[in-house]
This record gives C-alpha cells, sequence and structure tokens, in this order.
C-alpha cells in the first residue's frame, strides 16, 4: 500500500508534534529545577544581621589574631625569598623551624 501525500505530512507532523511536547516538558522540569533551587536558596541564606555576626566572629576579625597571621605570612615570605636564591633544594633541610 503506497501513503499517499497527505499520509506523509501526517507522518511528518505527528513526529514534530511529539517532539514539541517532549521539548515543551523538558523545559519545564529545567525551569521548575531552577526555580526551586532558587528558592532554596534564598530560604537559606543568612539574613544581613547574621552576615554581620558572622564577620564579626571571623578569626582576621581579632586584631590580635590578624598580627599573628601577620607574621606568619612574613616567615613563609622570608623562607620561599631565602629558597628563590639558592640552587639547593631546601625542602631536604634538617632545620624546618627557624
Amino acid at each position: 500500500m503506497v501513503l499517499g501525500c497527505s499520509g506523509c505530512v501526517s507522518l511528518v507532523l505527528g513526529g514534530l508534534m511529539a517532539l514539541g511536547r517532549q521539548l515543551a516538558y523538558s523545559f519545564l522540569v529545567l525551569a521548575g529545577s531552577s526555580g526551586l533551587g532558587l528558592l532554596l536558596w534564598v530560604v537559606a541564606a543568612p539574613g544581613e544581621e547574621r552576615k554581620k555576626e558572622i564577620l564579626r566572629h571571623l578569626p582576621e576579625s581579632n586584631p590580635a589574631r590578624m598580627a599573628e597571621k601577620q607574621r606568619q605570612n612574613a616567615l613563609i615570605l622570608e623562607a620561599i625569598k631565602a629558597a628563590a636564591e639558592t640552587k639547593e633544594n631546601v625542602t631536604y633541610r634538617a632545620p624546618w623551624k627557624k
């Protein structure tokens, strides 16, 4: 049996409609998932007061801790500079602490 032109068109249109439905469904699932994720992000994000409290309790907000960290960073930088000026592998040195 030979299909007429109307049969071919209906097959093609039926396939395109099914593809269109799948794309629409996929888009709705993606949009819904993104919306749900955004909603959860907004709900779980801390408020302005909580952000300020978190910043207040960070170790860097303590001046004594900050000074100690700066001193430690200066010592590390000094060790890196000394290692860069030598040709030997400084990781094999015995005294790691100065």
